[in-house]
């Protein structure tokens, strides 16, 4: 395979992205996104290139000080399982760590995926209780999803909450 290469994403992204996403919400393992909102979301998200070709994608969410969470990695069919993701979590936790987070929090179905790179799934509270309540007044429902708030079950039904340390 040749080299793939790993950026912040621009807005002339976005559609690619969109591109690559949708064939994993059709299997139901993501959640579909708006174009809007991958446009105010892009910022987030790094793109991975082979020859040009964006591939793949993935964005990492601040949630609080020291808590990030890692969203909507997705490639291509026909680099599925050739370490795409992998450079793309790579990048996202490289992120991470620059902006000072000390923990990284994701809610997936690729719990093997997440598992090779040191998440770990929790079921307990991962925050203290000062926090839950600070995440509460958030509108995001990524932070509803993260705090298994009961209407966005629909959503996370199967997921599996994990965390790792940086």
């Amino acid at each position: 395979m040749p080299e793939v290469a790993v950026r912040h994403a621009r807005t002339g992204d976005v559609r690619a992205m969109r591109d690559l996403i949708e064939p994993y919400v059709q299997r139901r393992i993501l959640l579909g996104k708006e174009l809007v909102t991958l446009f105010e979301a892009v910022q987030e998200f790094v793109v991975a290139e082979v020859d040009g070709r964006v591939v793949g994608c993935g964005a990492l969410h601040v949630m609080w000080e020291d808590l990030g969470e890692i969203r909507t990695i997705a490639v291509t069919d026909d680099v599925h399982g050739k370490g795409v993701g992998h450079v793309i979590l790579e990048a996202l936790q490289a992120r991470a760590a620059d902006l000072g987070l000390t923990r990284l929090f994701c809610l997936t179905f690729e719990t093997d995926f997440f598992g090779r790179h040191g998440f770990e799934a929790v079921a307990e509270e991962i925050v203290p209780p000062d926090v839950f309540q600070q995440l509460l007044r958030s509108n995001d429902d990524g932070i509803a999803e993260f705090l298994d708030l009961a209407h966005v079950k629909q959503n996370t039904l199967g997921n599996t909450r994990m965390v790792k340390r940086l």
